[in-house]
């Protein structure tokens, strides 16, 4: 097994419109989607579209919700066997608002994503060793250093996407087992206190993380590209031109690119430039999961760029 996704699985019910609304006020929308999401399961079929061996572990409601989660996994080629029902918590769904400018504010109601715990640590352990393990912050802390402590054991690669970034920072339990962190401009003011809006500030911000123990920093600047340090040096990779519609899924989409180039023993650096492509292409298509590009699709653009 190349690449092992434990994490959050929910139901998106995504509305455009033409601004944000302010608090208080009712707007007219344009459309709306119903369809997969959940930060794991988003990574899950990013890892699944660019065609790489995947195992997905996560934990879904017995409702209408969890039937269709179920359905749009493997109609992305993500197995569910993995994928346990919660009789009592109902399936994680996420209220997304995109504006215009493709920017977004999401509402997240965690449901069976908040249940993960131990069973799940288990299905994971029986599991073929992968080489990259990815995980994110929808589900319990608990659950996800479990995860990570069975992954580094046997010598993969863990990538954390901190979010949603907790308030009170990362625990010392988890961030010792963790290999690469992924935050995005948010994120990384909220672990570090610095908003990165240059290179320099990006640097300084990724100082801050090593110290806390962790090798490799990989910051996502949005417009402004991506920050990487790892014991192979550090770089920064410039943003790629594409028209932007969504940007709800490009920082999964990204994670989930870096695990296929890391699990293909890439340089990071030339791993970071696939995941910004991966990225970049998910915010031309509308949606969550449905936005991941395939490898083809990724192959062209990192031609041309």
């Amino acid at each position: 097994m190349s690449i092992a996704v434990f994490g959050s699985i929910n139901v998106d019910v995504t509305a455009y419109s033409e601004r944000l609304p302010a608090p208080g006020e009712t707007i007219h929308g344009t459309s709306y989607v119903l369809g997969l999401g959940g930060k794991g399961a988003n990574q899950a079929v990013a890892v699944a579209r660019l065609g790489a061996e995947l195992a997905f572990v996560g934990r879904i409601g017995v409702d209408a919700f969890g039937v269709l989660a179920r359905s749009e996994l493997e109609r992305y080629g993500v197995s569910t066997s993995a994928v346990a029902e919660d009789a009592e918590a109902g399936t994680g769904i996420a209220i997304i608002a995109v504006d215009a400018a493709a920017q977004n504010c999401i509402t997240v109601i965690a449901g069976a994503n908040f249940v993960v715990g131990e069973a799940e640590v288990v299905k994971l352990a029986a599991m073929p060793s992968p080489k990259v393990l990815l995980l994110q912050l929808e589900v319990p802390t608990e659950a996800n250093v479990a995860a990570a402590k069975v992954a580094r054991a046997c010598g993969a690669v863990v990538v954390l996407d901190p979010a949603p970034a907790p308030k009170s920072g990362l625990s010392d339990a988890l961030l010792r087992h963790v290999s690469v962190i992924t935050p995005n401009e948010v994120e990384c003011e909220a672990l570090t206190g610095i908003r990165p809006d240059s290179v320099v500030e990006a640097a300084q911000a990724a100082t801050i993380l090593q110290k806390q123990g962790i090798q490799s920093i990989i910051i996502k600047m949005g417009a402004k590209g991506a920050f990487w340090r790892s014991p192979e040096g550090e770089g920064h990779v410039p943003r790629f031109a594409v028209a932007a519609i969504d940007t709800v899924a490009a920082g999964d989409c990204f994670n989930g690119g870096l695990a296929y180039a890391l699990a293909e023993g890439r340089p990071f650096g030339e791993a970071v430039r696939f995941a910004s492509a991966c990225g970049a292409l998910s915010t031309t298509k509308r949606g969550a999961a449905a936005a991941a590009p395939l490898l083809a699709e990724v192959e062209e653009l990192l031609s041309r760029a």
